[in-house]
């Protein structure tokens, strides 16, 4: 039998959602032994929408099909309607299916008109399609619409980006103007089997700069704390900055360095984050340019992995001005990172990486996933994603993860 463009043919359901609709809806399809090709629904606030793209072997099964849903769509108070679609048109569409599909993930205080029109229009601008999206956070009580309530959507979009650098800007730039915060990620496998996170630790797992610390106590602040925020901003050699920071805390007793350890704080979102990755399995290290004995303190608190970084160097329990070994710097950060993924029998696109300083964006750019984490603008606007919002934990988002799975493990489901 030759084919006939009436026999493909969308069918179209709205209304509340029922108990038993599909199995009822399908009985009818099955009477006419049709087949399905594509079927979608989403459900928002109890209300339904169903589509069934369906083919027919024939028109007048068709017609008997589309009769049945009708009386069925009048009995359980949904609304149907139903189009033709063209073979070729359809087979068009089929041949869409190679093109690139990536993951926009956005987190915002509630999610206002505006700043949704501000991503969808940037998004429309650069050639992007919005097909699917989905709510990862839990529902917001109406008592507490406008209060700090951290909401997530994730959008699947369609289509090819031309100038990756010119979108994350536009994006950049909106997050900016509306205070959210979003990523954009290429739907690939990897995408879906992250295996390991590595954490600066200055400023990003803690709320902290050690150095900063040590010098407070010592009395050299002032004059450590400026070089800092050079080196941060980028502005000076890290090695050198680090070097001459540390020859600054020459006298300082040891003793000095276990108070800061014990007295760090984390970073809103951390022990959230380290608990669920090490309920999912993920491999974690602390990748950090500042000092090795405050990370082994949060090697044992949190029960990460790996930790590298400084070891400050004390004689007879006072500090000499100087480190043991080479520094970690930005290149050594990549580079561990990259020891690290062989190490664990993975590929670099599994690891994901999170910084706020200069130096961090080589290990950045290493990494599958590399997060500006509340980061200088400088390396805002050159990592690929960025979290400026809110706490580490909207990693978990970024993953794909619901707030209900989340809750689930934490063992605060309804």
């Amino acid at each position: 039998m030759s084919e006939h463009p009436q026999q493909i043919s969308l069918l179209n359901f709205s209304g509340s959602d029922r108990l038993g609709l599909m199995a009822a809806l399908t009985a009818a399809l099955a009477a006419s032994d049709a087949q399905i090709l594509d079927v979608g629904q989403a459900i928002v606030h109890d209300q339904l929408v169903l589509s069934l793209l369906t083919k027919f072997a024939s028109a007048s099964d068709r017609e008997e099909a589309q009769a049945s849903l009708a009386r069925l769509a009048r009995e359980r108070d949904v609304a149907f309607n139903h189009q033709l679609v063209n073979p070729q048109a359809y087979d068009a569409w089929v041949q869409q299916q190679g093109q690139p599909r990536y993951i926009l993930t956005l987190l915002a205080d509630g999610i206002a008109a505006s700043q949704l029109n501000a991503l969808s229009h940037v998004v429309s601008q650069h050639g992007l399609n919005i097909h699917d999206i989905t709510r990862l956070s839990n529902r917001v009580s109406l008592r507490d619409v406008g209060s700090r309530q951290r909401v997530s959507i994730e959008m699947t979009l369609r289509g090819s980006i031309g100038d990756e650098q010119a979108l994350k800007s536009a994006l950049l730039a909106a997050a900016g103007d509306h205070d959210f915060d979003c990523s954009v990620q290429l739907d690939s496998v990897y995408r879906r089997n992250r295996r390991l996170v590595a954490f600066d630790m200055d400023s990003t797992l803690i709320r902290a700069e050690v150095i900063d610390e040590l010098a407070r106590r010592h009395g050299v602040y002032d004059a450590v704390a400026t070089v800092t925020a050079r080196a941060m901003a980028g502005e000076i050699d890290f090695v050198e900055s680090f070097r001459s920071r540390v020859a600054l805390l020459k006298g300082m007793p040891k003793p000095v360095l276990d108070e800061v350890a014990q007295a760090v704080e984390l970073t809103e979102g951390a022990q959230v984050l380290i608990d669920a990755l090490r309920h999912f399995g993920y491999t974690t290290a602390i990748l950090s340019g500042g000092f090795r004995y405050v990370g082994d303190v949060l090697k044992r608190q949190l029960s990460i992995d790996h930790v590298y970084a400084n070891e400050l160097e004390f004689e007879n329990g006072v500090a000499t001005g100087g480190v043991v070994g080479n520094i970690v710097d930005a290149k050594a950060k990549a580079d561990l990172l990259s020891e690290l993924c062989e190490r664990e029998g993975i590929s670099t696109q599994q690891a994901i990486a999170i910084g706020d300083g200069a130096n961090d964006l080589p290990m950045l750019a290493t990494a599958g996933l590399g997060i500006a984490f509340h980061a200088k603008p400088v390396v805002q606007e050159t990592a690929n994603h960025a979290i400026s919002h809110f706490g580490l934990d909207s990693l978990l988002y970024l993953l794909g993860f619901s707030q209900r799975e989340l809750d689930n493990i934490a063992g605060r489901a309804p």
